[in-house]
C-alpha cells in the first residue's frame, strides 16, 4: 500500500547528505520514487555513483545526481551548493544525515576521535543548512531541512559521547533556528529514528557480542521489531511537502516506543572489562579500515 501520490514530491529538488549509503540512500530513494529530484552527497564517489544508478533504474529515468563533498569544509559545501543552484536550480529540501559514530570509552578518546564525529554531526549541518539558508532568504524561497537525530539528545549515552553532544546541537539549531527563519517561510524540523540496522553503523555500534544492548537489539522495542525504511522515508515526505506548512522547530520521534520503555542507551556497557573493550575497539577499526579501504578505489 502507498501512502503518498506518485507526485507527491513533484518540483522538489532535495539534497541528501551522507546520500550514498544507509538511511540516506534508502530515503532518497523513496523521495525520488515520489517525484523529487534528488542530490547525493558523500566522499566515495563510486558508492555515490552506484546509489544513484539504483535510484534511476527504479524511476526509470534521472532523479538522482551526485557530488563528492566533505561536510566538514564550509567552502567545499558552499561551492557544491552553488554549482546546484546553477546548474539544476534552486533546493528546495535538505536532509542533514551524514553522521559518524562508534562505541568507546570516553576516558579513552582522542581529540582526533572526537572531531571526526563532532565535525561531521554539527558542523556540516550547520554548513550545509547555512548555505542553504542563506540562499533562500536571499532569493525569497521557500525551504525546508529535515536532520536525522538520535533519542540522546534528550537523555544523553554513555560510550558514545561525541555524537550525543553533536546530535543534541544539531537539535538546539532545529529549535533556534525555526523561529529566526520562519518569517521567510523556511522551515526546520528533525528526526529521532530508533533502530533502523545499516550495515556499517551496526558494525560501530554493535561490532561484538559483548557490545549487543538494549540501543541496538529488535527485542527491547515495544513493537517487537526494527524500523523499516520505508517508514522514515513516509515521515520524511511529510515534512518535505507543502502539506506541513505549519509544522517547525520539532524532533519527532519514530522508534516504537524504544525510548520510552527500554534503554535505548549505551549506559549498560559500563559493565565490560578492558579486555572486552579491547576487542571492540579492534572491530571497529577493521571496519573503519575496510570502509576507507573501499573508499580509495
Amino acid at each position: 500500500m502507498t501512502l503518498y501520490a506518485a507526485d507527491a514530491l513533484a518540483g522538489k529538488r532535495i539534497l541528501i547528505t551522507g546520500g550514498g549509503t544507509g538511511l540516506g540512500k534508502g530515503v532518497a530513494g523513496f523521495l525520488a520514487r515520489h517525484g523529487a529530484q534528488v542530490h547525493l552527497w558523500g566522499r566515495r564517489l563510486e558508492v555515490l555513483q552506484k546509489a544513484a544508478e539504483e535510484i534511476n533504474e527504479s524511476c526509470g529515468q534521472i532523479r538522482a545526481r551526485v557530488q563528492t563533498v566533505d561536510i566538514r569544509k564550509a567552502e567545499q559545501v558552499d561551492a557544491a551548493i552553488g554549482e546546484i543552484w546553477e546548474q539544476h536550480g534552486p533546493l528546495t529540501g535538505l536532509i542533514n544525515n551524514a553522521a559518524a559514530n562508534f562505541i568507546a570509552p570516553t576516558k579513552d578518546l582522542s581529540p582526533r576521535a572526537f572531531e571526526a564525529v563532532t565535525s561531521t554531526v554539527m558542523n556540516g549541518a550547520f554548513f550545509t543548512t547555512h548555505a542553504c539558508g542563506k540562499r533562500w532568504i536571499e532569493q525569497g524561497i521557500k525551504g525546508s531541512v529535515v536532520s536525522t537525530l538520535v533519542t540522546w539528545i534528550w537523555t544523553g549515552s554513555a560510550f558514545v559521547v561525541p555524537s550525543a553532544m553533536a546530535k543534541a546541537a544539531v537539535n538546539a539549531m532545529t529549535m533556534s533556528l525555526a523561529v529566526e527563519w520562519a518569517k521567510y517561510g523556511i522551515r526546520i524540523n528533525a528526526v529521532a529514528p530508533g533502530p533502523f540496522p545499516t550495515e556499517y553503523a551496526w558494525q560501530m555500534l554493535s561490532p561484538t557480542d559483548e557490545a549487543k544492548v538494549g540501543a541496538t537489539q529488535a527485542d527491547e522495542v515495544p513493537m517487537g521489531r526494527y524500523g523499516e525504511i520505508r517508514e522514515l522515508a513516509n515521515l520524511m515526505i511529510l515534512l518535505l511537502s507543502d502539506q506541513c506548512d505549519y509544522l517547525t522547530g520539532e524532533t519527532i520521534c519514530i522508534d516504537g516506543g524504544h525510548h520510552l520503555a527500554a534503554p535505548s542507551t549505551f549506559a549498560s556497557l559500563t559493565k565490560l572489562s578492558d579486555e572486552a573493550w579491547r576487542r571492540i575497539r579492534e572491530s571497529s577499526q577493521a571496519a573503519t579500515a575496510a570502509s576507507k579501504a573501499q573508499r580509495s578505489t
